[in-house]
């Protein structure tokens, strides 16, 4: 189909257009800074030059003005004098000259016109400010109404020695001559840039003829091929670059046609493609209708092929109450789908469009997003839980430090539980967020064991030791007994001390904190060929059955309100997990409601009794 433009639109009234358009901007800022160069000059000259003038005015009028001992002149002769060295002051007639005495009366002018303003006072506020400053003033005026401008220069007459004040000049100088002089040099300056700006348009008009015209050619050849008619070349003209776009215009159509007669061939490819994709793939027709289903997506929807093809696709991904075709072929789209079997997939339907903007259908790629939500919702829970972990403490530090500024820090028996409520609560608060970076840590991997050939029972037994001192001490508000079952082997293994140190801390104060007053906790340490085992016991309250496998969940806790009554932070058996999983271990619970828990970890062992046994070079 040919394109009708108006000639207006045409690229051969586009290149001279350009042309005029970049001569116009070239002449513009040319022009700009060209007049806007000589009226500054021209208005420096003008200043400095009756600047220097009124220094040769003052110079003259000094010898008059300055008092003299031998000879005292009257006014009259003072005045006829000065009136006469004005007369001899070339000027133009645009230019007002005063003189003026140290009170501001005039005593001589150079316009016959103003003969009346001699002996009276100035209105000029400037010159009697120049009389009291005895400062020089100069200022261009314009002004508007009658498009005048006029240059003020105001300067006082002081003795030779400079100290004594004598009078004032006042210079009125009309610059219109200037300014006139500027406007007729940008007056000539716009007539040549229009001269050059028709001679332009007539070079370019001819110089874009000569390239619109294979342009033209190669345009028509253009049509033939959109028509489908390859065997007539396009005319080449030269060997410039449009002669370049002809010949490759010519070799375009041969290769359109070879590349036609593959286009089949490429689509059954493309179908294989689809069919073997490892996403869902879904086609319709524009109605939804779906017309190809490949095997991964009637995989990940539990289907027959045959019973997806020809069904809408809103049926088969079970939208169909909050969506309609219509919705989808709206823009592009990403849906959620939940299967009935837990499973989570995200469809992302794009809209198939012609060149013209014709719908022929939808595609839509499914793809198993379970794991990814199950990641984000566990993220969301943890952010949630740190906001609200960290909001209890923080409510109670703000509520009793907020009652101690009113005045509750005045009792003594109050004061001081205030102050314990506050330190207990950012004590937690420390640890809460010590417990945070560790896990930060390990799950950055910037957590390396520092790996330690260590005697395990020693460092257990020193542990317990600790625990029975601050009994003994009275530190601990329980009672308790501490029951320990070694192995009689000697155990070395390879671990960091303090992080399982934090490992057995962490069980142990549990174990502790959640028995009765007088329980007893035994400590029980095995050994096989490949493994240790420590297990900890206590005569707790016990874990209920369903929260065993959330235990070691970080923030998790089977009584919530008790474990942060008791300052615990829901991080500790979490970094526990972590810690013992890094020395290549596990840890698990049993436990069995109201009669305790026993908590296990297992760590890997090398009995190197047996290797010294086996190795036949040691004495």
């Amino acid at each position: 189909m040919k394109r009708q433009f108006s000639f207006i639109q045409s690229i051969h009234i586009k290149i001279p257009m350009l042309f005029i358009f970049i001569l116009l901007i070239a002449f513009q800022f040319i022009g700009v800074f060209f007049i806007d160069q000589l009226q500054s000059q021209a208005v420096t000259t003008f200043k400095e030059t009756w600047n220097t003038q009124s220094s040769f005015l003052i110079n003259n009028v000094r010898p008059l003005l300055e008092p003299t001992d031998n000879n005292s002149q009257s006014a009259s002769n003072i005045e006829s004098q000065l009136s006469q060295i004005l007369a001899t002051f070339t000027t133009e007639e645009a230019t007002r000259i005063y003189i003026l005495n140290t009170q501001g009366y005039v005593l001589a002018t150079n316009q016959s016109g103003l003969i009346n303003t001699i002996g009276q006072r100035t209105e000029n506020e400037n010159a009697l400010s120049v009389a009291t400053t005895r400062q020089a003033y100069a200022q261009e005026l314009h002004d508007y109404v009658r498009n005048n401008r006029m240059y003020i220069l105001i300067r006082p007459i002081m003795s030779q020695d400079n100290s004594q004040f004598l009078g004032i000049v006042s210079i009125e100088a009309s610059m219109n001559p200037i300014y006139n002089q500027t406007n007729s040099v940008m007056l000539v300056f716009l007539q040549s840039a229009v001269i050059a700006i028709i001679v332009a348009f007539v070079i370019a008009l001819l110089l874009s003829q000569a390239l619109t015209h294979p342009i033209a050619e190669i345009r028509r050849q253009a049509m033939r091929i959109s028509d489908g008619v390859y065997n007539y070349p396009a005319s080449v003209y030269g060997q410039d670059e449009l002669g370049d776009l002809a010949f490759t215009v010519n070799e375009l159509a041969v290769k359109v046609k070879e590349s036609q007669e593959s286009i089949e061939a490429e689509r059954q490819r493309l179908d294989g493609i689809l069919r073997h994709m490892t996403d869902g793939v879904i086609g319709t027709d524009r109605r939804g209708n779906v017309l190809l289903v490949n095997e991964r997506a009637v995989e990940l929807l539990n289907l027959k092929q045959q019973d997806a093809l020809g069904i809408s696709i809103l049926s088969l991904l079970g939208i169909k109450e909050n969506y309609s075709i219509k919705d989808l072929l709206v823009g592009d789209n990403e849906v959620l789908i939940n299967r009935p079997d837990g499973t989570i997939l995200k469809g992302e339907i794009a809209i198939i469009r012609r060149d013209t903007g014709f719908v022929t259908g939808l595609v839509c790629v499914l793809t198993d997003i379970t794991e990814q939500e199950k990641t984000e919702q566990e993220r969301r829970e943890f952010v949630s839980n740190v906001s609200h972990e960290l909001r209890t403490p923080l409510t109670s530090v703000k509520s009793y430090s907020e009652a101690l500024i009113d005045g509750a820090w005045k009792d003594n028996q109050i004061a001081p539980q205030f102050l314990d409520v506050i330190q207990s609560e950012t004590n937690r608060m420390i640890r809460m967020i010590g417990n945070l970076l560790d896990l930060s840590k390990i799950d950055g991997g910037q957590i390396k064991p520092q790996m330690e050939l260590i005697d395990f029972k020693r460092i257990v037994a020193h542990i317990l030791d600790r625990f029975v001192f601050t009994l003994e001490n009275g530190e601990s508000e329980k009672k308790y007994t501490i029951h320990r079952d070694f192995t009689n082997r000697e155990i070395y293994l390879e671990i960091d001390q303090d992080r399982m140190t934090q490992v057995i801390d962490n069980i142990m104060n549990n174990a502790i904190k959640y028995s009765p007053d007088g329980g007893e906790i035994f400590v029980k340490i095995e050994e096989t060929e490949n493994v240790v085992i420590l297990s900890i016991q206590d005569e707790g309250l016990g874990i209920p059955q369903k929260d065993i496998p959330h235990l070691f969940e970080r923030f998790y806790r089977v009584d919530k309100a008790r474990s942060r009554d008791q300052g615990g932070t829901g991080l500790g058996l979490a970094i526990s997990k972590e810690v013992v999983e890094l020395h290549g271990g596990r840890i698990w619970v049993e436990s069995e409601e109201n009669k305790g828990s026993t908590f296990f970890v297992e760590l890997p062992y090398a009995n190197f009794d047996l290797d010294l046994d086996d190795d036949e070079g040691w004495d």
